[in-house]
């Protein structure tokens, strides 16, 4: 998925605390120290929402944060389960706002405007779901997007289970002529931002 980047660089050096997750080993790769120290204050500051630059955290905006990886740097797979439930506090607080300010009916009436789309999307023909790039170009392997669009037609129509997790950390392998990963992308934060708001 596409990411931005929320470095240290956009907080005062002075605020950033030290972080408890396990760094990894001097020869494995790693999230950079300053930018997960960046993390830390987030969470150890989630109330506020701010980072200190006025730019206002969301849920959308922690699921595409990427930081750069280096040797010696904080565990990947400690860091990104941080990020999640970060993401999951802070969509709860944002159905939270949304409700009170619009009431729990408009909040769930916008939900399921959203997955009519999601699923109106989901239920064309496999293999034609999503646009697909050139035959010179590489995307998305058209199988492999199918075969999870297809399991959260079943989750959306029929209450079947899926994890938001089991859709946050989908993989899909290369393939010449597949579909357009931007686009698949897009669909896919949607799914997430659904899950969350109905949880």
């Amino acid at each position: 998925m596409p990411a931005t980047s929320l470095s240290a660089t956009t907080l005062p050096a002075t605020t950033l605390p030290a972080t408890t997750l396990p760094a990894t080993t001097d020869d494995d790769p790693g999230a950079a120290n300053g930018a997960e120290a960046t993390h830390t204050l987030i969470v150890k500051q989630p109330e506020e929402n701010e980072t200190g630059t006025g730019i206002r955290l969301t849920a959308e905006g922690i699921r595409h944060t990427a930081f750069a990886m280096h040797k010696g740097g904080y565990s990947p797979d400690q860091v990104d389960a941080a990020l999640e439930r970060l993401e999951d506090a802070f969509a709860a607080r944002e159905r939270d706002e949304a409700t009170r300010a619009g009431g729990e009916q408009a909040w769930m009436a916008e939900a399921e405007a959203a997955v009519e789309v999601i699923v109106g999307r989901l239920s064309r023909p496999p293999g034609a779901r999503f646009t697909r790039t050139s035959v010179l170009a590489v995307g998305y392997k058209r199988v492999d997007v199918d075969r999870l669009a297809n399991k959260l037609v079943k989750y959306f129509r029929d209450g079947r289970e899926l994890t938001v997790a089991e859709v946050r950390t989908a993989v899909f392998r290369p393939e010449r002529g597949g579909y357009r990963e931007a686009q698949v992308d897009v669909v896919l934060d949607s799914v997430v931002d659904v899950m969350l708001a109905v949880r």
